[in-house]
């Protein structure tokens, strides 16, 4: 199948899902899921959807399991959908790509305020070493 043509999947199946997740999917355990991406394997049987979740650990994977029990109800609206040979199989997975940029983010934010801590001092000690009067004995 062209990478064309695996890409349109992908969307298809990432906007069936999003959208199901939010108008249909009855699970209490999926709630603050936000779908990011689709992966569709060469031969469209399986697809890897990562998704952002909100909460902490607990709720990521109570939300993962509540989207596997969802699968096959997922696969079925796929089905509806989309003209393919196969629905593909769905595996879910967090996407922590959000996460990983928030914490370099928070690395960067320290090394500024480290940055700006060091200049302030040497400014105050440059100031502090002018101010001392010199005696040309």
């Amino acid at each position: 199948m062209s990478s064309r043509r695996l890409l349109k999947a992908a969307e298809a199946i990432r906007e069936v899902v999003a959208n199901a997740i939010v108008t249909e999917v009855r699970d209490p355990r999926v709630r603050d899921v936000t779908v990011i991406g689709v992966e569709v394997s060469p031969d469209m049987r399986e697809a890897k959807v990562k998704v952002s979740v909100m909460g902490d650990e607990t709720q990521k994977n109570l939300s993962l399991r509540g989207l596997q029990n969802s699968a096959g109800f997922l696969q079925s609206k796929i089905a509806n959908r989309m003209d393919t040979r196969y629905t593909p199989k769905l595996r879910f997975e967090v996407d922590r790509g959000q996460e990983n940029a928030m914490t370099v983010s928070e690395i960067l934010a320290r090394i500024q305020q480290e940055k700006e801590g060091a200049t302030d001092d040497r400014d105050q000690n440059d100031s502090g070493e002018d101010a001392t009067p010199h005696s040309n004995d």
